[in-house]
């Protein structure tokens, strides 16, 4: 109880933004924990009803490539519409209205070029032989695609209202992240015999009822307005100050994960799908890292420099370590634990034990990039606060060509598990790129 005590006086002694930091991360934690496990449900069903095929080949394929854009838009309007909107509710909180208006105006136009630009790409790709699958997989893929189109238009719209969310000092939007799990857990639940459609409209749900479940609260609030399709606020200027180049270097970043598709692709059936079930546990680790310290630090730390960010670059650098001891702390333990993690998460119906140690053993691979990214986070973070687009977008140009080098060094060898292992490097160089070029700017 002593050591209790002390640990309260000492966090309640400690500056006001250690403090503030400390209950975002609380509340957040809590909100990516259940949403998290959500998450671990729908891929327990997953598991449970497909296993590891052409079927969810095809599946993961086309969710991830339709869901790429949605995350580069999402991580975009994290960075740059948080502080903005602070600093217009600060500065001139008239404006906030019409800035929303239009800002939704835009987004639907977005989503309508989105949708059409996806189903030219992709309807190329399968109808060609440059997407990577085998014949069986395209072949699904091709059956599946219209439907799974319609997440690239949700997603976008979600993260609108997602940020908005955040920017307004509320967290509610990490816990709603879990919907679509849910909605695809319970689907799957309800009908278990049922083919690789049912999984497809069930993800089209699950996406729907997550965009609803953001919007009510925001319609309750007065916090959302017609859309407009104009560009008459004067924010607009500040706001593609940042858009432009950090939408370009976190397109870069995200890339990497479809390049690692494109090679999983290539080493046989069942390689995507056995990468998917690793990075769905890898996911449960990297996001709640991301979301946590993103979303609990960027606030605070956007607030120390609007106060002139003294001290601040100390208080960057002591978290920064805690987390990268965090990570290795994690990865130490997840080491341990990744065959009894996969097992009990996956290993069911058409799961096999063989499928159990192949996956276990390409999550131990990539349990090595933890420190690397929790401590480079915090220092990602510490740029955004202060305006420093210019340094997010070279982490882009850098991730992808430490991955690309890494696997076609890595995997001759190590196979699926050398493009795990490849992450480690990406994170490595783009941490210490980081710590060197904000030390000598800061």
């Amino acid at each position: 109880m002593s050591l209790l005590s002390a640990a309260t006086t000492r966090i309640k002694a400690s500056h006001s933004d250690h403090r503030a930091i400390f209950r975002g991360i609380a509340w957040v934690s809590l909100f990516v924990v259940l949403a998290k496990v959500a998450g671990a449900i729908k891929e327990m069903a997953v598991a449970y009803q497909y296993g590891v095929g052409a079927e969810v080949d095809a599946y993961l394929y086309l969710f991830n490539i339709i869901s790429w854009p949605v995350g580069v838009w999402f991580a975009v309007l994290t960075v740059v519409l948080v502080p903005l909107a602070s600093r217009i509710h600060r500065e001139a909180p008239l404006d906030l209205p019409r800035f929303r208006a239009e800002l939704l105006g835009q987004t639907l136009l977005a989503c309508a070029a989105l949708f059409l630009l996806s189903w030219l790409a992709l309807a190329l790709a399968l109808s060609g032989t440059w997407s990577g699958l085998p014949d069986e997989a395209t072949v699904i893929a091709e059956r599946m695609l219209l439907p799974l189109l319609a997440l690239g238009p949700l997603g976008l719209l979600a993260s609108l209202l997602s940020a908005w969310t955040l920017a307004a000092g509320r967290h509610a939007n990490t816990l709603l992240e879990g919907v679509p799990s849910l909605t695809i857990a319970a689907a799957l639940l309800m009908l278990p015999a049922s083919g690789i459609e049912w999984l497809v409209w069930a993800t089209v749900a699950g996406f729907v009822i997550h965009l609803a479940c953001l919007l009510l609260p925001l319609i309750r609030r007065a916090e959302i307005e017609a859309p407009v399709l104009a560009l008459s606020s004067p924010h607009w200027k500040s706001f593609f100050q940042g858009f432009g180049i950090l939408l370009a270097g976190q397109a870069l970043m995200t890339l990497i994960g479809f390049i690692d598709i494109y090679f999983a692709a290539s080493l046989g059936s069942g390689a995507v799908s056995m990468l998917g079930y690793a990075n769905r546990v890898l996911a449960l680790l990297l996001g709640l890292g991301a979301t946590v310290a993103g979303r609990a630090m960027l606030p605070v730390f956007s607030r120390a420099a609007a106060r002139g960010g003294k001290g601040q670059w100390r208080l960057v650098r002591q978290w920064a370590c805690l987390l990268f001891l965090v990570g290795a702390a994690a990865a130490a333990a997840g080491w341990a634990l990744s065959p009894w993690a996969v097992q009990i998460l996956f290993e069911r119906g058409a799961f096999s034990a063989h499928d159990t140690q192949a996956v276990a053993e390409v999550l131990r691979y990539g349990l090595f990039q933890l420190p690397f990214y929790f401590g480079g986070l915090v220092l990602v973070t510490y740029a955004s606060s202060r305006g420093q687009y210019r340094l997010l977008f070279w982490p882009g140009v850098i991730g992808i060509a430490v991955k690309i080098t890494a696997n076609l060094l890595l995997i001759p060898s190590l196979g699926l598990n050398g493009i795990a292992l490849g992450w480690v490097a990406v994170y490595a160089a783009t941490a210490l790129f980081f710590r060197i070029t904000l030390g000598r700017i800061r």
